[in-house]
């Protein structure tokens, strides 16, 4: 077996133009961590109430805007449904910050402790721990709970963070961050949004812009380098991540909780065309990358399409 070095991944292109060298990309990201990277405990005023009349995210973003059940929402409840989705997806991003936690230790578990690629994935897994627990906190002060989700999905994941080829992993980890950075970067300039959300979601979005450069450098390097039935499993495993991420992303006990007909709510949101416009054009960016590269092909497309993240 050829194995591909450095020096030759240099020489190598795909459709985006010419792959980086991975140990300068670590080296600029690092640089960039020193200069921006929050300590959210500090950083955020915890002890500040909660605003009267403020949302916990933007109502367009929320799963049932512009559904009939939202014109039949009296304003107190379409605020309680922002506070508990807001605690819904906070809940949705710690359980993908430990996944990829997992995920990049067993990235670098053979690679050099001293070089810049493996310490850039610690830094990263150090920036994520402060993540996960930021978003615990702002779930705690919502005074909503926290919103698991299914079982299914869970121990589904367990299964991935064994099996996973690094692509895939990649592939994964992007999914889950780059969509909810979109909808972050919409709600923390918002000044309908809680202060308190808007600062965890500027935190997020400032340090996250450095795992999806890491993540995406990474992502091409291996659907050039890796053999090709590796790269027809990363197709179809991002899939089906995408379609776990889509029925994941809301917990319909969101909906009980607030009052409302489950049933109902959930069929209203799957034939809502405003909800299928904002996810689709939260993962448009991201899906536009993934064709670029060759991830979006054959089964793996239709999976995509499925998911409803893919027009």
């Amino acid at each position: 077996m050829t194995t591909v070095t450095d020096r030759d991944v240099q020489l190598l292109h795909d459709a985006l133009g010419p792959l980086r060298d991975r140990e300068r990309v670590a080296e600029r990201l690092l640089e960039s961590s020193a200069k921006h990277s929050f300590d959210p405990d500090k950083e955020l005023d915890w002890e500040s109430p909660i605003e009267e009349g403020k949302w916990f995210w933007p109502p367009e973003l929320l799963s049932l805007y512009d559904t009939p059940l939202w014109h039949k929402m009296s304003e107190e409840q379409r605020l309680e449904l922002a506070r508990h989705e807001g605690a819904s997806l906070a809940s949705l991003g710690i359980w993908f910050e430990i996944i990829l936690m997992q995920l990049l230790v067993r990235h670098i578990y053979d690679k050099s402790v001293t070089s810049n690629h493996v310490r850039y994935a610690l830094t990263e897994i150090a920036d994520e721990c402060r993540h996960s627990m930021m978003f615990a906190r702002m779930i705690q002060k919502s005074g909503a709970p926290a919103y698991p989700v299914p079982r299914m999905y869970h121990n589904l994941a367990r299964v991935l963070k064994t099996v996973s080829t690094t692509p895939g992993s990649f592939a994964a980890t992007l999914l889950g961050e780059e969509i909810l950075d979109w909808m972050q970067r919409l709600t923390f300039p918002d000044e309908r949004v809680q202060t308190l959300v808007r600062g965890v979601t500027r935190i997020h979005v400032v340090e996250e812009a450095r795992h999806v450069r890491y993540a995406r450098e990474e992502l091409r390097r291996q659907m050039v380098t890796a053999p090709r039935w590796e790269q027809e499993v990363t197709r179809i495993s991002s899939g089906e991540a995408a379609r776990v991420f889509s029925v994941c992303f809301v917990n319909p006990q969101v909906y009980t909780n607030i009052g409302l007909d489950r049933r109902e709510a959930v069929a209203q949101v799957k034939a809502s065309g405003h909800r299928r416009e904002v996810m689709q054009s939260g993962a448009k960016r991201l899906t536009d990358f993934l064709d670029d590269i060759g991830v979006l092909r054959g089964p793996g497309r239709r999976l995509w399409k499925a998911s409803g993240l893919l027009a």
